[in-house]
């Protein structure tokens, strides 16, 4: 079991602590301040522990020639590819009136810094936790750097292979062991032949002191609930309010009704989930004493005869009497009077009878 540590203020992830469930608005808010509370208040409403978004300091994520090449897209918000960023990131003061709006509806705020001043910046804004974004899980300067904050990471894992997370694990752990990492495939959207849920259980191996999560870009909720199911201790889904929208991302997002879905469906598995240990409940109690069999005599039986098996059968009896699998212990004990045909076999028929504990 992964060790347990504190994300968010008063909300722990890992061990048996329940899923915690990030809405990626990322920049699916068009760039318009109003949407972006929209969709704050529609992953409080719907659930959701989180919202995130992504920040960038344009000119230390992207070089000069990045910014200025031609970006013709449908999707475009400009005619470069710096004009259509721009359009899309909002401004520190913004980010600071989102995250109070967040505080005032009671739901925790975060983004995932996309370069080095970035981190900075969500570092002065006093954020729960650091999401670091698939794009930067090999970009090490930066670990090490959002490490030594001493925050909470969440780290993305698509387009890394297993030796890449074996030395972000390295880097990280010594510097800041409070950090959980996601599987994730970095495809919008994703086809379920490339999500690979099984990596869950390889993370869950190769680092068992950590949570494993889940960071999905398929459509709608199956896959994110097997994740669950497998284990996940943190699910971060995009969210948009209209898959329809302009923008890349909005057709791998789920809308409000499937966000609903999707925690609703996470927390009834989370409860499914139970316990390892086999046994009679409570709750089956009615079915048993309504359809569960007992042993009954295939024969007429006189009195102190020795049971032999083709004495004996299985029948819904009626009173009960010794269960099923006691079957081959009441050969060759002998009963203390005749027991007709069809009767059921009684603890009192029999000599020195015995009780088996069901386990």
């Amino acid at each position: 079991m992964s060790r347990e540590f504190e994300l968010c203020p008063g909300r722990r992830i890992g061990g048996e602590q329940p899923c915690f469930i990030i809405a990626e608005i990322g920049q699916n808010h068009q760039g318009d301040l109003a949407i972006a509370k929209r969709m704050i208040c529609m992953a409080k409403e719907c659930g959701a522990d989180c919202a995130k978004f992504q920040k960038s300091e344009l000119e230390y994520k992207f070089n000069k020639k990045a910014l200025e090449r031609p970006y013709t897209s449908k999707h475009s918000w400009g005619k470069t590819y710096g004009e259509h960023k721009r359009h899309l990131e909002f401004s520190h003061d913004q980010y600071r009136e989102l995250k109070k709006y967040a505080e005032e509806i009671g739901i925790f705020f975060t983004a995932s810094g996309m370069d080095e001043m970035a981190v900075e910046f969500l570092h002065e804004l006093d954020v729960p936790f650091f999401k670091v974004g698939s794009g930067d899980t090999n970009n090490f300067p930066y670990l090490e750097k959002t490490a030594k904050k001493g925050r909470p990471m969440v780290i993305s894992s698509g387009m890394q292979s297993m030796n890449t997370m074996h030395q972000v694990y390295q880097i990280v752990k010594p510097i800041n062991p409070n950090f959980c990492f996601l599987q994730c495939t970095s495809a919008y959207p994703l086809q379920p032949e490339d999500v690979n849920l099984r990596v869950i259980s390889a993370y869950q191996s190769a680092f068992p002191d950590i949570p494993i999560g889940y960071s999905g870009h398929e459509t709608g909720i199956a896959i994110s609930v097997a994740a669950v199911a497998m284990g996940a201790k943190v699910v971060e889904r995009h969210v948009t309010l209209d898959k329809t929208w302009k923008g890349s991302d909005h057709q791998a997002s789920l809308e409000p009704n499937e966000l609903v879905e999707l925690v609703k469906a996470i927390r009834t598995v989370e409860k499914a989930m139970g316990s390892p240990v086999k046994q009679l409940l409570p709750c089956e109690m009615a079915c048993n004493e309504k359809l569960g069999k007992s042993v009954v005599a295939k024969v007429t039986i006189p009195e102190g005869a020795v049971l032999t098996l083709d004495m004996l059968t299985v029948k819904v009896g009626e009173p009960k009497g010794f269960p099923p699998e006691a079957i081959f212990d009441l050969v060759g004990q002998k009963v203390k009077n005749k027991i007709e045909e069809d009767e059921t076999i009684t603890e009192e028929a029999v000599e020195n009878h015995f009780k088996k504990v069901k386990c």
